[in-house]
Formats: C-alpha cells, structure tokens, sequence
C-alpha cells in the first residue's frame, strides 16, 4: 500500500513536465509496455436459476499500454460463438474508458446466449471473447482472446395465475387471479379461497401449461392434455395465503386472518367518468389502499364502486356533499344513503390524486392537490449516468400533458428509477416500480410513487415504512430503449426500440 501511494505521488509531479491530455485527466498516463492479456475465471460455467443472481463469470483484462502518449485507452470486448472467426461478434462493451472487467449475474449471462446465440437450454456453447484496446492518435491496436463454456437453462414464467372453482375468478382462463411475483420463480397471493379446487396457469387465457399437484403435495410442470391434471383443493372457505416457488416446486396454502382487503378491485364513479367505472391500482405495499389520479374537469361528484356497473356495495362519503378533504367514508350494502364528494367550482379544473383505505372498521379517504413535477431523471446502473444523482439522465417534459416525461437513449442492464426531485440525502420523491426487480415488458406497467420527506404520503401507510422502500426495475438486456412516465397516473412504459 506505501509504495502505491509514492508511484501516484511521482504520477503528479510528472504531469508538470508531460504533455497534457485533451481532457486534462491524467489517470491515463503511460502504461509502459504491458501487453493486453483477457482471462476468464471459469472455464465452464452450467447455469442454473435457483443461483440467477450470482456472478456467473468474471472477464478481466489487463490496462494494455497508451505507448506513452498518456492519451486515454478505450477498450471492445465481444463475445462470439467459438470457431467463427468473430465473423458475427455481440459487443458487450463497446469503447468504453478506464473498465478492465465485465462480471454478468447467471441471469444476464443466460438471457444473452439464448437470445444472442439461440443456445437452447441444456446445451453447451463454447465462446471466444475478445478485448480490443485503441489508444486516441496511436493507428495500432491491441488485442486479447479467451475461451469458456456456458450451459443455460429455461427460466421459468414471469407470470402465474390462480384458476380453479375455489378462487375468485373460477375457471375462466382469460380472467384468472394474477400472483404476485417477488423473484424468479417466487410468486404470493393473499384473499378468499372457496371450498373446490385449483391449480396454476403461466398464461392469461391459456390452460397450458399449468402447474397440478403431483400427488403428494408438490407442484408438477404440466404441457399436454395427455399428462395427469390433478388439482389442489380446499375444504373451508377461507382467507388464504398462497406462496409458490417454481425453481423448487414447492406450495404452501395456509388460512390468514386480517390480511386481504374485502375487495381486489375498486372503481372511481363520478362527473369526470360520466358516470362510467373507472377502475383504480391496488397499492402493491398495502393491498386495502387503492389509488387513481384525476383531472377534474367535468364536475366534482363522485363516490367508488366495488364491481363494474352496479350502484350497490359502494364506499361513499359519511355526510352530503362532503367536501374532498373530509376523509370520512361509509360502506353502503344498498343505494341509500347516497353521499358523494364534492369539489366546489373553484377546486376543479385541476389535478388530484386519490387513495382510498378500505380496512374494515377503519375505512378513510385521503385526496390531495397535484402539481405535476416539472422534472425528471432517470437514475441507477442502468441509466447514462448511473447512481450519480447530481448529474442524473434529464427526461423531457411533454409539450401538451406536462404530467408525461420522456427520454430515448441506450440503457445497459442493471438497475433504475425515477427521480422529479434529485433530494441530495435520497430521502426525496421516487417513482418506483411495483416490486423490486421487476423487468420492463414493453406494455404499460404501474409505479409507485413515494415522497420519503412528506409525512403525507407516509400517514397514507399504516404499518409500513416509506423509508424503506427501494424497489427498482431491472433491465435484463442492454439496447435502445423509450422510456415514458406519467406522473399523474403512475404509470410507465419502457419499449427496447
């Protein structure tokens, strides 16, 4: 350690007589004449889900040398199916500066070589990688290859659903109950189950594959009509916790009490609608708190449904024409009392957001004024400028609907969310995704939105922290992307172009 801090001491007083760099960044400085040598942990690495978080391999390469020029040195790394000659190289770091590593998770390293490669699950692929090393000025260039082996595997769905005559929906394959998704393989879902069956399915309106038991408890992966299709069952009608895991077949339903909301879906009623349903976003933290964002510009009335079209089973207001910040809400079986909120002329034509707390007993109404950011950036590994929020990646605020943020660009894989704020302690408003680690699919997906300095939004949560929550989503494959935000109503878009 005492003589790596004399050779950086001797660096700087050689900077006074060296000739300077274009960028006055004299961290590249002559290299001498160490040749550039990439080299691969492992040489064959079998992938496997249970670990998809895990570092699969570790690339390095060694600095190369600048020739003395003290220019910066700028290094390729590709990877290629081996005895191809690079012909048809995937470019994993493309010219990037002062990176002498690349270190993929399983997950990242199986994504690539099926979708790169067309490798299928099973099979083993022998790559070659190359770093190339260019120096600014300097004609000459340098390179370095190495070899390993990958075996990837299937990953298993994104998405699973409860089907069967015990649950909420029955057996309508095109409205069964989605799962909750917390990691790969890993799903939950909490509410009322029926005396009768049930089983999984992968896909919104297709039966297979599904998941059956296999007799004895466990789960059984399914894909023809030929194989068994024996279901789990329920004897007592009850609320129930469901939790899943796929990477190990494993089930448990256990009865809960005080967990599930009475109702999965709310809708907002009102002027706004004329008078139609508009349905609102269960909270993914507290599943009795359900959210919508509003402009107001039609009128101020309104009131919340329990079940598309019908006028009974309504949340309402406790009083008549109760004004918006009276958070008192009556649970009515019929159609009387038919108590609304009320927003006065000079409260319309503008913006609020909702959030509707149905606990029994303690059920509440908190509605407030939104004044729709008038920045955004993206922040986090995935994004141009990473984790450094003081010069996060600036989105573009819509010219028509200033509540819609934009941005076009490329984003590597790994981390990211949304900050209008940049609060130098992170303690500011985020907008989030849904659960951490949740993967863009390219079609609209709900956000969260939490403000750690405003003890608002922290009273809406009764039991949990705001403090806490960091949920980002997890861009799996580098490329192109438009990502598009509204603030109002929470949600997102991110499209690989």
């Amino acid at each position: 350690m005492k003589f790596r801090y004399i050779h950086i001491a001797l660096m700087a007083a050689a900077s006074l007589t060296l000739p300077s760099c274009s960028d006055n960044d004299y961290t590249e400085l002559d290299k001498g004449s160490v040749e550039l040598a990439l080299t691969a942990d492992k040489a064959e690495t079998v992938l496997s889900e249970q670990n998809h978080a895990v570092e699969a391999i570790a690339l390095s390469w060694t600095t190369g040398t600048n020739h003395g020029t003290g220019n910066r040195i700028s290094y390729t790394l590709e990877l290629a199916e081996a005895g191809t000659g690079f012909a048809n190289p995937h470019i994993i770091k493309n010219a990037e500066q002062q990176v002498y590593a690349w270190k993929p998770t399983v997950e990242e390293l199986n994504t690539l070589v099926r979708s790169q490669f067309g490798t299928l699950p099973g099979e083993a692929l022998a790559i070659e990688a190359r770093i190339t090393a260019a120096v600014t000025g300097v004609d000459d260039v340098q390179t370095s290859v190495t070899q390993f082996t990958v075996t990837p595997y299937e990953p298993v769905t994104p998405t699973l659903y409860l089907i069967g005559d015990a649950t909420p929906n029955g057996w309508a394959a095109d409205n069964a109950t989605e799962m909750t998704r917390s990691d790969n393989g890993v799903f939950t879902w909490t509410g009322n189950l029926s005396p009768g069956s049930f089983k999984f399915i992968t896909t919104l309106g297709q039966f297979l594959p599904s998941y059956n038991n296999n007799g004895n408890g466990q789960l059984v992966y399914r894909t023809s009509d030929d194989q068994p299709d024996l279901q789990f069952t329920v004897e007592e009608a009850h609320c129930y916790k469901v939790d899943v895991n796929l990477l190990d077949l494993t089930i448990t339903c256990a009865q809960t009490e005080g967990v599930a909301p009475p109702y999965d879906q709310l809708y907002f009623v009102g002027n706004e609608t004329d008078w139609g349903f508009r349905q609102m976003s269960q909270d993914p933290l507290d599943p009795f708190l359900f959210r919508i964002g509003v402009f107001f510009s039609k009128g101020g009335e309104f009131k919340f449904g329990t079940a598309e079209g019908s006028w009974e089973n309504m949340y309402k207001a406790a009083h008549a024409d109760a004004p918006y910040t009276d958070q008192a809400v009556e649970f009515v079986k019929g159609f009387d009392p038919d108590n609304k909120w009320v927003l006065t002329p000079g409260e319309t034509n503008l913006a609020y957001k909702i959030c509707l707390d149905i606990r029994p007993g303690a059920e509440r109404m908190m509605m407030t004024l939104f004044t729709p950011y008038t920045e955004m950036y993206l922040v986090g590994d995935a994004t141009p400028n990473g984790w450094d929020l003081g010069n996060a990646t600036p989105m573009t605020q819509d010219a028509a609907d200033a509540n819609i943020f934009t941005w076009s660009g490329h984003l590597n894989t790994g981390e990211m969310k949304f900050s209008p704020d940049k609060q130098d302690d992170w303690n500011g408003a985020w907008f989030m995704a849904a659960s951490n680690g949740e993967e863009p699919t390219g079609t609209t997906q709900k956000v969260i939105f939490i403000n750690k300095s405003d003890n608002g939004c922290q009273e809406q949560y009764r039991d949990i922290s705001i403090g806490g929550i960091d949920n980002k989503w997890q861009i799996v494959e580098a490329g192109n992307y438009t990502v598009t935000l509204n603030q109002l109503l929470e949600e997102v878009t991110i499209v690989r172009n």
